[in-house]
């Protein structure tokens, strides 16, 4: 796995851990395989693989929201932004990440994104998200103010879906 200098947005070097240089998990929580939580808020964003959707849990009650969000195929991972504004959704199936207003959870416009995006991390500035492409051996940094993704940048081969700073 390759080290991304979350600065410059270039590979630095080779290492057996998928971590991202310089990008500190601050209020990002990853539960499971995929799962994320809003810290400041009870709620719990799950992506359900085989049906397309986020399902929502009230971790204050342990139920789930009756109504999930749609999302694009196979979601697989979610990232929270440090302020819990916003989660972001990596759609395997489709190539694109989704990102949710948790104000309202409603889902914005889908992200283009590099081949089977996989796992997902925010920067605590809450500036970019960084996306693991694993079928395009490539990690896509996206800018939150705008929701578009920036150049790829080639990490090796198959990089795994947790990425942590």
């Amino acid at each position: 796995m390759g080290i991304v200098d979350s600065h410059r947005n270039t590979l630095r070097g080779r290492t057996a851990a998928a971590l991202l240089a310089g990008v500190g998990l601050g209020a990002i929580a990853a539960l499971g395989c995929g799962a994320a939580q809003a810290q400041s808020g009870p709620f719990l964003y799950v992506p359900q693989l085989n049906s397309n959707n986020i399902s929502v849990v009230d971790t204050s009650t342990n139920l789930v929201a009756p109504a999930a969000i749609p999302v694009g195929a196979n979601p697989r991972a979610a990232g929270v932004t440090g302020d819990q504004s916003f989660v972001y959704v990596t759609n395997f199936g489709s190539n694109t990440v989704t990102p949710i207003n948790t104000a309202t959870n409603t889902p914005g416009s889908p992200i283009p994104i590099g081949s089977g995006p996989t796992g997902v991390v925010v920067t605590p500035d809450r500036k970019t998200v960084y996306v693991a492409n694993s079928n395009s051996n490539t990690v896509t940094p996206i800018d939150t103010a705008t929701n578009t993704a920036g150049p790829a940048i080639p990490v090796g081969s198959f990089p795994p879906g947790r990425m942590t700073g």
